[in-house]
């Protein structure tokens, strides 16, 4: 990690806060957010408000904090890459010392705020998410191997389990299914971004998928995660842990994220492709996310309800 300034910038001291916001990546934190949420709401057993909020919170505090730091670490990566160079960091509206403190008292804060508010096994699973984001993903992984995403989706499959244990405060096949969901959904979901942003990658020495084994194998590995991504979607559904609502927005959902992957996985780009299919899955796997939990969270009320 180097710490200078990025040459010809002048940091403005001290930051504005939409600076330290910008930060926490919150646009998927908001993601993060959701299928945290939805975790808290599909797990069986009362969790009071107040702490329902305190473990949400926390949650979205500790995320901020791991993106944080993995904006502090990568600064000169981001400073290489046109899609990350306006933050705060590359651009010099912010020094890194105050971008690494901040990460550090977030990331601390939403530990020990998780620990005493609401219970500790959810206060070490969001500290080791922490960790595996800020350490194992940004420092060891993303640098040195393509199954960077692969092994790192762990990272961003936590929120629902916390969710769930929040409640729960212990750890079941449901949340570990809902931990599995987002893991398998990350690679495709992130390849399909890689392809039409490869270049940014190859210029910083990045070896995502597509820089370093190229498209043909990408938009395969693609295509085979998406299909293995649906029965890992139905799974709850099978042992009981859901009802109909899910299962059958699970099986629509998963039909049409594997029909978009096969328009990937099965072509070739041309000369001047604007990479249409590869946006539209990106696109699509978001959207595909946020539904699928809102589903999860959806069936818990059908079943209190009495609806199923």
């Amino acid at each position: 990690m180097d710490s200078a300034t990025p040459l010809g910038s002048t940091v403005a001291l001290p930051a504005e806060w939409r600076d330290f916001f910008a930060l926490t990546k919150p646009r998927v934190m908001t993601l993060v957010i959701f299928s945290g949420l939805c975790g808290l709401l599909a797990a069986p057993g009362q969790i009071h408000p107040i702490l329902a909020f305190t473990a949400i919170l926390c949650i979205a505090v500790g995320a901020g904090g791991a993106a944080a730091l993995n904006m502090w670490w990568e600064a000169d990566i981001d400073a290489g890459m046109k899609r990350t160079s306006k933050r705060p960091l590359p651009s010099g509206r912010m020094d890194p010392t105050s971008a690494r403190d901040f990460g550090f008292a977030l990331s601390g804060a939403s530990v020990v705020i998780m620990g005493l508010g609401v219970n500790w096994l959810a206060a070490a699973i969001l500290a080791f998410s922490i960790f595996y984001y800020a350490w194992i993903y940004t420092v060891w992984l993303k640098p040195r191997t393509p199954q960077n995403i692969v092994i790192g989706g762990g990272a961003g499959a936590f929120p629902p389990l916390i969710g769930w244990v929040a409640v729960t405060g212990n750890i079941t096949l449901m949340p570990v299914l809902l931990f599995l969901i987002i893991f398998m959904w990350t690679p495709p979901h992130f390849w399909a971004l890689a392809l039409f942003v490869q270049i940014d990658y190859a210029k910083v020495g990045i070896p995502m998928m597509p820089v370093v084994a190229g498209e043909k194998s990408t938009r395969r590995q693609i295509l085979i995660y998406a299909l293995l991504l649906l029965p890992v979607t139905l799974a709850p559904w099978w042992i009981g842990g859901t009802g109909w609502v899910y299962g059958v927005s699970a099986l629509v959902l998963g039909v049409i994220f594997v029909a978009l992957s096969i328009q990937v996985g099965l072509r070739s780009s041309e000369p001047d492709d604007k990479m249409k299919p590869e946006k539209r899955l990106f696109a699509y796997s978001v959207l595909y996310l946020f539904v699928l939990f809102g589903m999860l969270a959806g069936d818990r009320l059908a079943t209190v309800q009495g609806w199923q």
